[in-house]
């Protein structure tokens, strides 16, 4: 997994740093972020091979043959990780979360959207774990994952577009001069009117569109084949949550005259079989809004006009909500596999001698 730009002495630091480290356990960053990489590409292997075997486009087909055998590759490695360190290994997701004689529940055309949107959000996740990674097995393994996700996205954004379903921002007039703010107005509203969208207040309502675009149109499939009550219900009330961030962030486009994304509920099938197991419909759920969260929380840092910050506080909460209510869910059906924890210390000492 090294890479080719390291010279001959730096490959040699290397060598003998790995070979220091083989005893050296793995931290707290490197156990949680193992942990939810299993479970992320477990499910993905799944969501992957059901696909597989109803895609009809040969071009789709193929870009989803590479994303399987990237994430079984991300799987492989980890469990020899796992077993290195007599770790137990996670559950996750496999065969048993697969319905292989169901219909198609979702377009081809969706499935290119769904990888996209997924290896985007990778890029920042394995970004992150990258930088708090220490131990050289650990990074390499999360830099190969880091520069398989960006073929993967560029993979995925050339063929959406060449399929006529493109991604990106609109897009505005470059700028004709360098200039400075002199307004406390540039964040705020004066005589009833705020100032026109920056560009990375643009990129973030369209990212946050995007996200729920991709979260709605799963919720709608779902509801149509979970087999609990509870979960279709869940489902639905997931369309309702989605559609409310999808319009309002929608409205800050619209006011600029600028377009937003389309929608893809029309790339849901009629089918009423599942084709995957009511726990992994839930955690896909949770995923989506582990990433609508982590979106939110990056645009606050961006976003500059109070106007937004106001309103993506509200839809960050309904998300949360939403998103709390799922945990409840997957802990009361017994699928919520506890990630690697601290010890409780104040519990340890009550079996003490």
């Amino acid at each position: 997994m090294e890479t080719n730009t390291f010279s001959e002495n730096e490959k040699e630091v290397l060598g003998q740093l790995k070979e220091h480290q083989q005893n050296k356990i793995l931290n707290a960053s490197e156990l949680g972020e193992l942990f939810a990489n299993y479970l992320g590409d477990s499910l993905f292997s799944c969501i992957f091979e059901h696909h597989l075997q109803v895609v009809k486009d040969d071009e789709i087909k193929e870009f989803l043959k590479f994303a399987l055998d990237t994430s079984k590759k991300h799987l492989k490695i980890i469990k020899e990780i796992y077993s290195k360190e007599n770790i137990p290994m996670p559950v996750g997701f496999g065969e048993q979360d697969i319905r292989k004689e169901a219909p198609r529940l979702f377009s081809d055309i969706f499935m290119l959207f769904y990888i996209t949107q997924m290896s985007r959000a990778a890029l920042l996740t394995y970004g992150d774990t990258l930088s708090t990674s220490s131990r050289q097995d650990v990074v390499d393994y999360f830099k190969m994952t880091l520069n398989d996700t960006i073929e993967i996205y560029e993979k995925g954004l050339h063929l959406l577009s060449y399929k006529g379903i493109p991604i990106a921002a609109p897009t505005i007039p470059y700028p004709q001069k360098v200039d400075f703010v002199e307004k406390e107005s540039f964040i705020s509203v004066i005589g009833g009117k705020f100032r026109p969208l920056t560009a990375l207040e643009i990129k973030h309502l369209q990212v946050n569109i995007n996200t729920n675009i991709l979260g709605k149109s799963m919720m709608l499939g779902f509801s149509q084949v979970a087999s609990s009550d509870k979960l279709r219900k869940y489902f639905q009330e997931g369309v309702k949550v989605a559609d409310r961030q999808i319009k309002e962030l929608g409205k800050f486009l619209i006011s600029e005259n600028l377009p937003t994304p389309n929608l893809m509920d029309a790339h849901i099938s009629d089918s009423t079989i599942p084709p995957f197991s009511d726990k992994l419909m839930l955690y896909s759920t949770s995923l989506a809004n582990t990433i609508g969260l982590s979106n939110y929380g990056i645009a606050f840092a961006k976003i500059m006009r109070h106007d937004l910050h106001g309103q993506m506080a509200i839809l960050t909460a309904d998300i949360g909500k939403y998103a709390n209510e799922g945990v409840n869910l997957t802990i009361g059906n017994g699928w919520f596999e506890e990630p690697p924890t601290a010890a409780d210390r104040t519990e340890l000492s009550k079996h003490s001698f």
